[in-house]
C-alpha cells in the first residue's frame, strides 16, 4: 500500500501542475506579443544572435510538445509555438533555443544528462518489472530487487540533473528576451511566469522518482 500511496499524493500534485501549467499557457496565448513575431521568428532570431547556425526550427504536432533534440540538432516547437504571435510562445520558443545555446556552449550538465539517456533509455524500459519481480522473491533473490532498485536510482539522478538543464534553459532565455528588447516588463513577468510553472512539472517528477526510490530501498533493507 505504501507504494500506491506515494505515487498517489504525487499523481495528484502532478495533475495539479500539469493543469496549472496548462491554464498558464492558455491565458498567456491570447496576450498578443508587442514585437508581432511568430515562435519560429523568435526561434531563428535567438539562434542568430547566439552566432548558432546549424540548428533546425521545425513544427511538430501536439500541444506542449516543444524540445530541443541535441542529436539532430533540431528545435522543435508545437504548431501553437511555432505560429503564435503570443508571449506563451515567445517564452516557449526562447526557452528550447536555451538548450540549443547549453548545446553550443558546451554546457556541463547538458552534456551529463545527454550521456545517461541510454543508460536511462534501459532501465525504463526493465525496472518496473525487475523491481515487482525482485519484491515477489525478495526472500530467494534479493540480488535481483537489489538490480531493480540500481536502475530506478539511474533515472532518479537523470531527473535531478534536468533540473538545472532547465532552469538554465529558462534563465538564457528570459535574458535573451529581456536584453533583446522583445518584451516589455509585463510581458516579461507573464513570460517568466509560464516558464516557471513549466519547470515545476520537473520539480515534481524529480521528488516523487526519488520519494518511490526511497520506498523500494526501505523494502530491501526490512526484508533481507
Amino acid at each position: 500500500m505504501g507504494i500506491y500511496l506515494i505515487l498517489g499524493v504525487f499523481m495528484l500534485i502532478s495533475w495539479l501542475v500539469s493543469w496549472r501549467l496548462k491554464s498558464k499557457f492558455n491565458e498567456y496565448s491570447q496576450v498578443s506579443f508587442r514585437g508581432n513575431l511568430t515562435g519560429a521568428q523568435i526561434a531563428a532570431k535567438m539562434l542568430a544572435d547566439n552566432g548558432i547556425s546549424d540548428v533546425k526550427i521545425l513544427s511538430v504536432e501536439g500541444q506542449l510538445t516543444d524540445h530541443y533534440n541535441p542529436v539532430e540538432k533540431t528545435v522543435n516547437l508545437s504548431p501553437e509555438v511555432y505560429n503564435g504571435r503570443s508571449v506563451a510562445a515567445a517564452a516557449v520558443a526562447a526557452h528550447e533555443c536555451g538548450h540549443a545555446v547549453q548545446h553550443a556552449k558546451a554546457y556541463a550538465w547538458l552534456g551529463m544528462r545527454s550521456k545517461l539517456v541510454p543508460a536511462v533509455s534501459f532501465a525504463s524500459k526493465w525496472m518496473q518489472w525487475i523491481l515487482l519481480a525482485g519484491v515477489l522473491t525478495i526472500t530467494v533473490f534479493p540480488w535481483l530487487l537489489l538490480f531493480g532498485i540500481v536502475l530506478f536510482a539511474a533515472t532518479t539522478i537523470f531527473s535531478f540533473i534536468t533540473l538545472p538543464v532547465e532552469f538554465d534553459a529558462s534563465n538564457r532565455a528570459l535574458a535573451w528576451l529581456e536584453g533583446s528588447g522583445m518584451t516589455s516588463s509585463q510581458e516579461h513577468d507573464m513570460a517568466k511566469d509560464a516558464l516557471k510553472w513549466a519547470a515545476m512539472t520537473y520539480v515534481v517528477a524529480a521528488l516523487s522518482s526519488l520519494a518511490t526510490l526511497m520506498y523500494y530501498v526501505s523494502i530491501f533493507l526490512r526484508r533481507r
